[in-house]
């Protein structure tokens, strides 16, 4: 017998059907036993009499959140009784048989809750438990239909998603990587990619023009509440284009996302308004302005494009100028002569062709426009505080690839986690990831980061300095 979805219930009204799930709750009525079965489509309820004995029998014994197999007939339920909170509630399944596949034991935290009263360490601990509440279910879901949409977004305008390398160089790029030691090359790291930024101009180098990815970056930053060590984004790069093209198809396909997965949100401005950086710091003293009417109402959604930001910016510490954005951002100059006339004159008026995309007081993607010339971007990293030397150790692959023919080129990077918080208004991205770590970076699951063997730590050629 085929088995059918809780949820599918009512498409088999009056004939016999197989369960496969969980016991969500359990009801014992005396000669009637009832219980709320769950599978992956939510819940139905499922009815034993105690004329069936050994259905009643073996029902008598089970426990939330046992995995079960049911067989019964499908019947609708009296008026009275229908339950109008679950899409399946007219119909309920009078149980023929019972088994159990796995028992349970008790469970150390409530998953028939949105767990908001659970203390989320606790919750962390024990995520592939808080990952059966319909919240998580429900958001992970969802996050599932964007990139789908997303993809095919893409796609139908004939961009290509490749992937790229997780293990890569290090070179600064604005964080600190994460590094990974070789076992073959002993004393020689790789990195983890804090984003394909580099990669995604190579390509734009070989000709693919219009490249996308749902890429996984890493970052091994301080504690933040809105960051985690790893998370995702939407990486996209374009040859031949400008700010105003990107920011149109970013426009298309957000506004698309709210139409046709979250119509009961409201975008309150289309098309999506541009600020500058100056006019958004003036008026509203952010760089990412919430530019809702009323910003008690999580339905209301304000996306909208801050422009013309810095190209640089004073390190105190350090005395020096690093790029606002990175150093591979197109300053708005018209050679490297004119740049360096800028540079000696003033280099915090130096604008950048840098544009960011800022929902509800957000920064949910950046994004702009490339140098392409190989002499202007080795100026950039000389004003940096980089030597001729550093440059060619760190960036002289690309400045060797940007000679041989490399087409204008931008993009832009909008986080996925972000984006999925805000839409379902969660408070913070951990609530819209399957496995995330602590604030503080920290796998509580699966106690990472942890210690290694110390053959493995000789294997590499690493030594602890305690």
């Amino acid at each position: 017998m085929e088995r059918v979805l809780a949820g599918d219930i009512g498409a088999h009204e009056g004939r016999e059907i197989r369960l496969l799930g969980w016991v969500h709750t359990r009801r014992d009525h005396g000669k009637l036993i009832f219980i709320d079965f769950r599978d992956r489509s939510g819940l139905c309820q499922a009815v034993t009499f105690s004329g069936e004995a050994e259905a009643f029998a073996t029902m008598n014994t089970v426990r939330p959140e046992w995995v079960i197999e049911i067989t019964g007939v499908v019947n609708k339920r009296p008026e009275k009784l229908v339950n109008k909170d679950i899409a399946s509630g007219q119909w309920e399944v009078g149980v023929k048989t019972v088994r159990v596949i796995n028992e349970a034991e008790t469970l150390p935290i409530a998953v028939d809750t949105d767990g908001k009263e659970i203390g989320e360490e606790h919750r962390l601990k024990y995520r592939y438990l808080d990952l059966r509440r319909a919240r998580l279910q429900k958001n992970l879901r969802n996050r599932h239909k964007v990139i789908s949409l997303i993809r095919q977004y893409l796609t139908d305008k004939s961009f290509v998603e490749i992937e790229t390398p997780i293990i890569s160089k290090s070179t600064p790029e604005g964080a600190r990587d994460y590094l990974v030691p070789s076992r073959l090359e002993k004393g020689s790291f790789y990195a983890l990619p804090q984003s394909p930024q580099q990669y995604k101009q190579l390509l734009m180098v070989g000709g693919m023009e219009r490249y996308f990815q749902i890429a996984r970056c890493f970052r091994d930053e301080d504690t933040r509440g809105d960051r985690q060590p790893e998370f995702t984004q939407l990486d996209i790069e374009m040859s031949f284009t400008t700010p105003e093209e990107v920011m149109q198809l970013l426009e298309e396909l957000y506004t698309k996302i709210v139409k046709d997965l979250y119509p009961h949100k409201k975008i309150m401005q289309t098309p999506f308004p541009r600020l500058s950086y100056k006019e958004a710091m003036e008026k509203y003293g952010s760089d990412k302005p919430d530019l809702r009417k009323d910003k008690n109402d999580p339905d209301e959604l304000a996306f909208a494009f801050v422009v013309d930001f810095p190209m640089f910016e004073w390190k105190e510490r350090e005395k020096r100028w690093d790029a606002v954005h990175h150093p591979f951002t197109q300053p708005k100059v018209e050679s490297v002569a004119d740049f360096d006339e800028k540079f000696a004159t003033d280099p915090g008026e130096i604008l950048a062709m840098q544009y960011d995309f800022v929902l509800n007081g957000y920064e949910i993607g950046g994004g702009s426009i490339r140098i392409h010339d190989p002499k202007l971007l080795s100026r950039v990293f000389e004003v940096m505080g980089n030597s001729k030397e550093e440059i060619q150790d760190k960036f002289g692959h690309i400045l060797t690839a940007f000679q041989y023919g490399v087409p204008p080129h931008g993009g832009v990077a909008p986080g996925i986690d972000r984006l999925m918080m805000i839409l379902e208004n969660e408070p913070n991205i951990r609530e819209v990831i399957a496995f995330p770590k602590t604030g503080d970076g920290r796998d509580i699951m699966m106690s990472a980061p942890s210690k290694v063997r110390p053959e493995q730590l000789r294997e590499l050629g690493v030594k602890i300095d305690d």
